[in-house]
């Protein structure tokens, strides 16, 4: 094994490991792929499903998100008023007329046993805050809508300042325990919309759209594999193509100093 061969072993490991990486980081994409495609289709059947009843109250505890998400349902009781909330919302891409900086209107639903869910009654534009009291005081009604958890915070969410009524986040359990609420279920049900597209709250606003990417991920650590290596192959032909050119030197000086 000559020398210009030896001085490749290093470089030529540290790439195979370094590919060896890449192309796991790629194939974990695919996989997260197949992953969000099942999850985009369970999404898709249960928000358009026929709406089942909502899980009773001796199940709450064991309720895990990730199986009831976006499950249409339909639940029937008594709006609580007094302890409705708004949290504020920017709807940039509204599905009915109403768009804008707003509120989201969430209002406790006594149900005949005593517990509470919060719904989310819809969307109000803030010029036309006072309606969210619309549709309250009717005594017994019947909701249909989309099990959601509650939301979680980023870096830019403001806190919320329940003393104040300033709400950012449809948070559940600080919803409940601001407004003294108990036997609150962990989920709360965003309506559907109305009959009326001129109604507020505007319901029916739940985005289901969902960010998936990973095919372009994969390709990208896929695609810097090959680049990896493309550029070992490059540099391997380089250093061999002067190791021969130093050879030849030697043997042409060699030669001479023979005559």
């Amino acid at each position: 094994m000559n020398r210009q061969v030896r001085a490749l072993i290093a470089p030529g490991v540290a790439t195979l490991v370094g590919v060896a990486l890449l192309i796991g980081l790629g194939d974990w994409q695919l996989r997260r792929l197949a992953w969000k495609e099942g999850l985009i289709a369970a999404v898709e059947t249960r928000a358009h499903a026929a709406p089942v009843d909502a899980p009773p109250e001796a199940d709450w505890s064991r309720l895990d998100p990730t199986d009831y998400e976006y499950r249409r349902v339909r639940i029937t009781g008594v709006f609580d008023g007094g302890r409705q909330v708004l949290v504020f919302r920017a709807l940039g891409e509204p599905r009915g007329r109403y768009g804008g900086p707003g509120y989201l209107v969430i209002t406790p639903l006594e149900l005949a046993d005593g517990a509470t869910v919060l719904v989310d009654r819809g969307f109000v534009p803030d010029e036309m805050k006072d309606a969210a009291k619309d549709g309250l005081g009717g005594g017994e009604t019947s909701v249909v809508g989309l099990m959601r958890a509650s939301e979680s915070r980023n870096w830019f969410t403001p806190a919320d300042d329940p003393a104040a009524g300033a709400w950012y986040t449809r948070d559940v359990s600080a919803i409940a325990k601001a407004e003294g609420l108990e036997q609150t279920a962990p989920f709360f049900v965003d309506a559907d919309a109305g009959p009326d597209p001129a109604a507020l709250p505007e319901g029916g606003e739940t985005i289901l759209a969902f960010p998936n990417n990973h095919f372009s991920y994969a390709l990208t650590w896929f695609g810097m594999a090959a680049a990896l290596v493309g550029v070992f192959v490059a540099y391997a032909a380089s250093q061999l193509r002067q190791g021969n050119s130093g050879d030849a030197g030697s043997s042409v000086r060699d030669g001479d100093g023979g005559r």
